[in-house]
């Protein structure tokens, strides 16, 4: 990275503050934020360490010199400022979900494709190394042919009834909450590392308090287009869970177990035992080697998967191919299942996946 690509943070919450450091670490050249007002544009500004802030949006896209925009406003803003940005000849790092419905998603994913620019989307928990590594192991097919899937994504930051923000509010937030925030990870993580797609699923949806407009909990059956076997819960109302997204992958050879919260080991099944194994750089799979930034038994976390998203979707903007960065077919993706999981929760029935090929060209 040679810091020719300037960056700007659109957003100034926590999620913002990742990107900001993102930038930094990728090896871009941060050029400011801009927040909802110009009050808070300043404060993240001065927090971040950034070295300035602009006065609106507008300004954003008038700069001529600012590469990449980065998108981290609440989700029915999505929309129309990653189009707009993309309009602008800018290069797109979005927020998910790429938009609240499917149809949006997959419009900004062919503008961008039209425009030959860069839109990537943050599912950036492909980016643990020992995940890196779980896949390559099925690529060459040790584990051998699925049986089941399975897993969870918990935490517990609605516990109370007096806990909220945007994201309840569907006005903000999109017509699903628990699943289209966390869920979505799950099952973009899973489908990538195991190489299966969910083709059909039955969904059950409830809220713990009434006043909630959006689920808290989703409780899925998936089946994948080969017949195997899923199943998924979520929920953001489990006390002391605090982000644990966890899987389990079980094949005719062997299984294989991940857990977001302990990512320096992943847990290899076999008929005559088990063991655990450690995140090594001088050990394993090419991608796991090439993501671990620290070595052994220096933990590695979810800013370091951030760091290494931002890393390749510039990589990609200046031409490289890095294997695995999430980009706007992904967001559609995620989007076709959001629909599919209210599909089903409103139907109680077994629900299609909208799988229709997103046709864009390598345009980056």
């Amino acid at each position: 990275m040679n810091g020719s690509l300037r960056a700007v943070v659109v957003g100034a919450g926590m999620i913002g503050a990742v990107h900001a450091g993102a930038i930094r670490a990728a090896g871009g050249d941060p050029a400011g934020v801009v927040a909802s007002t110009p009050e808070r544009s300043a404060r993240a500004s001065k927090e971040w360490g950034m070295p300035g802030h602009y006065p609106d949006f507008e300004s954003v896209l008038a700069d001529d010199s600012v590469s990449v925009v980065h998108v981290c406003t609440p989700n029915a803003l999505h929309v129309v400022q990653a189009e707009a940005a993309l309009r602008a000849g800018k290069h797109v790092i979005c927020e998910k979900p790429l938009a609240t419905s499917a149809a949006d998603a997959e419009r900004l994913t062919l503008l961008a494709d039209e425009f030959g620019l860069l839109l990537a989307v943050p599912f950036v928990y492909r980016y643990h190394p020992l995940v890196r590594e779980i896949r390559d192991r099925r690529l060459r097919g040790e584990f051998g042919a699925w049986q089941l899937v399975h897993g969870s994504y918990l935490q517990d930051w609605l516990l109370g009834e007096e806990a909220t923000s945007w994201r309840v509010d569907p006005a903000e937030g999109g017509p699903s909450r628990a699943f289209a925030d966390i869920g979505s990870h799950w099952c973009d993580l899973v489908e990538w590392v195991a190489g299966v797609r969910f083709t059909e699923l039955t969904a059950r949806v409830s809220t713990a308090f009434a006043a909630r407009p959006t689920e808290d909990v989703a409780t899925v059956l998936l089946r994948t287009g080969d017949g195997v076997p899923g199943t998924l819960t979520v929920s953001q109302v489990s006390a002391g869970r605090k982000n644990r997204l966890w899987f389990e992958l079980d094949g005719a050879g062997g299984s294989a177990v991940f857990d977001q919260e302990n990512p320096e080991t992943v847990w290899l099944g076999a008929q005559d035992g088990a063991r655990l194994l450690v995140r090594d750089p001088e050990y394993g799979a090419p991608e796991q080697r090439r993501l671990s930034r620290l070595p052994a038994g220096h933990s590695q976390g979810y800013a370091d998967c951030f760091h290494s998203f931002v890393a390749d979707a510039y990589a990609a903007i200046e031409g490289g191919v890095p294997e695995g960065l999430p980009t706007g077919a992904d967001g559609v993706r995620a989007a076709r299942l959001v629909e599919a999981v209210l599909r089903s929760a409103a139907s109680l029935a077994w629900t299609d996946v909208d799988d229709t090929p997103v046709v864009v060209e390598a345009s980056v």
